[in-house]
Order: C-alpha cells, then structure tokens, then sequence
C-alpha cells in the first residue's frame, strides 16, 4: 500500500508542475527564440540518459572495441540516420548488443 501511495504522490507533483506551467501561461505567445531552444529539450534529455551508458558501462570511460554497448549504440545509431526508423534502429541495436554480449560472455 505504501508503494501505490509513493506512486500517486509522484503522479499529483508531476501532474500539478505541469498544471501550473500551463494555468500560468495560457494564452501567452512565448518569444520566437524560447520555442526554438525548447525543440532541443528531448533530444538533450534522451542524451544524457543514453550517452553514459554508451560511453562509461562500467562507470569509467570505455571507448575501445571491447564495449559492445559502444559498438551496439553506434550501430543503431547508423541504421537510424541511414533509414530514420526508430523501431528498426532499437531493435537492430538491442539484437546486436545481445549477439555480442553472448559472443563475449
């Protein structure tokens, strides 16, 4: 039961910040050069997740041969720019880092 209430205390906080933003706002027209700064939000955020995990597994800088998660990521990351199918670029990446990982392990 103590879960479910942590679960819902988290879903009103996040819920009501953005409530907020938007009660606060409205209407208001945000200036030409927020709304460009904004559209690189996500992209920044997925980075932060998915570089260290690319770049430092084992929490120290691995850029060698020998990081499948390195190698995997930038295969994906290929198959992305070259296609620009996301479904395609994860599941190639998450079948060639588990190949490797297999083939290493």
């Amino acid at each position: 039961m103590e879960n479910w209430l942590i679960i819902l205390g988290m879903v009103l906080v996040t819920y009501s910040v953005r409530l907020s933003v938007i009660a606060l706002l409205g209407d208001t027209r945000l200036p030409d050069g927020l709304n460009r700064a904004l559209r690189y939000v996500p992209p920044v955020a997925l980075s932060a997740i998915v570089f260290p995990a690319l770049l430092a597994p084992g929490g120290a800088l691995d850029i060698s041969l020998g990081n499948v998660r390195l190698i995997a990521g930038a295969v994906a990351a290929l198959i992305a720019w070259r296609t620009r199918n996301a479904i395609l670029s994860i599941a190639a990446g998450m079948i060639l880092l588990w190949v490797l990982q297999a083939l290493a392990g």
